[in-house]
């Protein structure tokens, strides 16, 4: 990888958050409605996650251009926890700061979105080792763990972050799905999603500890694919259940955020299903694979023009077009990474 790729990898990442900050400080001084205190917190709220993902493609591409160092191995991993901390508090206190629909709504998605930059987080942690790779699947089935790598304890606990946190998650939108009520069915649809976000990270976490471990098997390689499927088939059809169970305006804005967190896993799916590919194996289209978060970004953004243009007959429409934005902006991030990762273990 040269310079001017490496450098162009990691300004992906920031300028698509520089995109969600400017969108949601315009979203927000667009109005004080309910519409624009959601959609504002909600796209300021996805920078983190883009934040992270940069600490995600900073660590990969230091390592591949040989300029990795003890600091950045724990400025970078500390730079996303940090933001994804900050995110998950924020949420907490907009959530604690009074009993409106738009505070119940915004809080709870905030801990969400919270949630899932302290996986992506996770996977850059994960990614400390990532040059260790290609020198796993060196060795050999069986060849055990190369020098350096870390500690099976280790991998399991980085495992177990974005796993313990999309229960959490789940847990916390069951709580509110059994308090009832509009606002919190609503923050209990996105947070639901939120969470399967996580838990789909769970096996791109999974994939990066079990191939520098070299604990990654043939019987494996594709079922961490098949289980981040899953998830953005389970958000999709979620969504669309939303948004055709009644005629309630209110569903419109989760229904619609659901179908587009669907296609942030999808574009998970692009990295997990790039790593199982190229492992001990040439994969001749391993340089197509970063099409499909290009894919999902213009999905996201295509299918928030047509919400924009609904919101001017129904306003119902206004938060899910202005949150796909961001999401789009999100799956567009990680295209840069799956690019990267695809440069780093891949012999085609």
């Amino acid at each position: 990888m040269n310079r001017s790729i490496s450098i162009l990898f990691r300004a992906i990442p920031l300028a698509m958050g520089a995109v969600c900050l400017a969108f949601g400080l315009d979203v927000l001084s667009g109005g004080s409605d309910a519409g624009h205190f959601v959609a504002g917190h909600v796209c300021l709220a996805l920078t983190a996650i883009c934040v992270a993902l940069f600490t995600t493609a900073a660590t990969i591409i230091r390592q591949l251009v040989h300029r990795y160092g003890e600091v950045w191995e724990i400025v970078l991993p500390v730079l996303g926890y940090a933001v994804a901390a900050a995110t998950t508090l924020w949420g907490a206190l907009v959530a604690a700061g009074g009993s409106e629909p738009q505070r119940v709504v915004a809080g709870h998605v905030l801990i969400g979105i919270g949630f899932i930059a302290a996986c992506v987080s996770t996977v850059a942690t994960a990614s400390t080792k990532f040059v260790l790779i290609q020198r796993s699947a060196a060795l050999g089935a069986g060849g055990g763990a190369p020098d350096g790598a870390y500690t099976r304890a280790a991998g399991r606990a980085l495992v177990a972050v974005p796993a313990v946190l999309a229960t959490v998650g789940l847990v916390l939108s069951a709580t509110l799905y059994a308090h009832g009520g509009t606002p919190h069915l609503v923050a209990a649809h996105v947070l639901t999603g939120l969470s399967l976000v996580c838990a789909s990270l769970v096996a791109l976490v999974a994939s990066i500890v079990r191939q520098v471990r070299n604990e990654f098997g043939d019987a494996e390689r594709y079922r961490w694919s098949w289980w981040v499927a899953a998830m953005g088939t389970v958000n999709v059809a979620l969504g669309i259940g939303v948004l055709l169970a009644s005629d309630d305006p209110a569903r419109l804005a989760p229904g619609t955020v659901l179908v587009g967190l669907g296609l942030v896993c999808f574009s998970i799916l692009s990295k997990v299903l790039l790593l199982a590919l190229v492992w001990r194996r040439v994969f001749a289209l391993a340089n197509r694979i970063p099409l499909i978060p290009v894919g999902t970004a213009l999905a996201c953004l295509f299918f928030a023009a047509f919400l924009f243009e609904a919101s001017t007959r129904q306003p119902g429409y206004f938060v899910g077009a202005h949150v796909l934005v961001g999401l789009g902006a999100v799956c567009f991030t990680l295209f840069s990474i799956v690019s990267i990762l695809e440069a780093g273990t891949s012999t085609s």
